[in-house]
């Protein structure tokens, strides 16, 4: 049964090569670490009244 389809195969990611789409992705990768960035120093923020039991911080920042 070999009938004719209209199934089409995508193309993978690595194989797309232009210009414009690997700003966009150079430009979301960016966008993602600084989101996390920001995230990660809000959630110290947060939390940096906590303390050992000693005095210590609870939380610090290993950037």
């Amino acid at each position: 049964m070999d009938s004719p389809t209209n199934i089409v195969r995508l193309r993978q990611a690595e194989e797309i090569d232009d210009p414009l789409t690997e700003v966009l992705r150079a430009r979301a990768r960016r966008l993602l670490a600084q989101a996390v960035e920001f995230e990660a120093e809000a959630f110290l923020t947060a939390m940096q009244d906590l303390r050992l039991p000693d005095g210590r911080a609870r939380l610090v920042s290993c950037v």
